[in-house]
């Protein structure tokens, strides 16, 4: 069946930079905010945006995100033509793991070709944000662009850590600068593009029998497109956007969640994010317990203090306890007059009693392990 538009979710990243987060997880498929995993952003982007069809493109230590993307019944992607996970082993050749972000587009063009589309749009499950994908197709087909990139402004000091496109006044693309020592533009990529699809299938074809090439779209098919005149153009987003590509970044997105005129609130009925349905009961906050500005989940037992602090599902403080901006992952147990202070804590541990952990401001959290939890006690 036709489709105007398909969907290509790059969900395969290893997210070596979250150390421990990612041990034995996919980025895309680490808890976030509560009840969520990262994934879940752009998925519900997808359906809000009336993006029906969704290939999702999974390699590394993909089976939780597989249990957790099912056949997409939570997003309403159950559907015929709906949602598809495409791992690097399901080519007909036989399969080999993807080299880069383009070869991954590459290997699954078979797949792509049924529905016959105008347009591709290509976005990452590594990030958090709310966007309407249809708004930047419409964009797409308003500048008749070959290709459109999503783009964001971030600080000057942070620019060597991403893609920066550089543009004229209308925001056409004339250079595209791959993490520069000394940036001339703040607007980085955010890895959401819209291709004319007949167009990229050809620098696909041809990337791919390049051995110089490390299939790379912001490496390899975005330059190529830019050295031989096509048009390509900038698409300035204005929400907040969030790289939650290390343990930093990872805690701060968590403490961004607390302010209340935050864009991308969970709570948002206009966009919502969808995930599985909790099975655990409403949380039990004792009459002498104290919230304040934090995120309790379903399930959570408080019998201490939590202030600005997100519980996941099923956690429970013991009395006498005192969190304060960390991230409790599922089933933690604090035990009694125990001091969390900005750390991370990862699911299913059970800190004792009487135990003071706190990280130091001028580093990054403290993730609290099995392994570690003697060291850092």
């Amino acid at each position: 069946m036709k489709k105007e538009c398909v969907g290509m979710l790059l969900a395969g990243g290893a997210g070596t930079r979250l150390g421990l987060l990612t041990k034995n997880l996919a980025k895309p498929a680490v808890p976030f905010g509560g009840r969520y995993r990262i994934i879940d952003f752009a998925l519900s982007n997808c359906v809000n945006s009336r993006i029906h069809t969704v290939g999702v493109l999974t390699q590394y230590s993909p089976l939780i995100l597989h249990k957790h993307i099912g056949v997409g019944k939570a997003w309403d992607l159950d559907r015929q033509d709906g949602l598809s996970i495409l791992s690097p082993y399901t080519e007909h050749s036989g399969g080999s793991w993807y080299l880069g972000t383009a070869d991954a587009i590459t290997k699954n063009i078979h797949f792509i070709e049924q529905y016959d589309p105008e347009y591709l749009l290509v976005i990452s499950g590594d990030h958090i944000y709310h966007m309407d994908y249809d708004k930047l197709l419409r964009h797409h087909k308003e500048t008749e662009a070959d290709a459109t990139l999503s783009v964001v402004e971030v600080p000057w000091k942070e620019t060597s850590r991403f893609g920066i496109l550089n543009t004229t006044d209308d925001l056409r693309i004339y250079e595209f600068d791959e993490k520069p020592k000394h940036a001339k533009s703040n607007l980085a990529s955010m890895g959401i593009y819209i291709f004319k699809w007949k167009t990229l299938k050809k620098y696909l074809e041809e990337d791919a029998v390049s051995a110089e090439s490390d299939h790379d779209f912001g490496k390899d098919i975005i330059p190529a497109m830019i050295q031989n005149g096509l048009k390509l153009y900038a698409y300035r987003f204005e929400g907040y956007w969030k790289d939650v590509g290390t343990i930093e970044s990872y805690w701060e997105a968590h403490m961004d969640l607390l302010q209340e005129d935050l864009s991308v609130s969970l709570n948002n009925n206009d966009w919502r994010t969808y995930s599985h349905d909790s099975n655990y009961p409403a949380q039990l906050i004792d009459e002498e317990a104290t919230v304040t500005s934090s995120l309790i989940n379903s399930g959570c037992r408080i019998s201490g203090s939590v202030d600005q602090s997100v519980l996941f599902e099923n956690v429970g403080v013991g009395e006498g306890s005192r969190i304060r901006q960390s991230i409790l992952h599922p089933s933690v147990t604090v035990g009694k007059n125990t001091v969390l202070e900005r750390v991370i804590v990862m699911e299913g541990m059970t800190i004792p009693d009487n135990v003071e952990i706190i990280s130091n401001p001028d580093e990054e959290p403290l993730v609290v392990y099995e392994g570690n939890l003697q060291l850092v006690t």
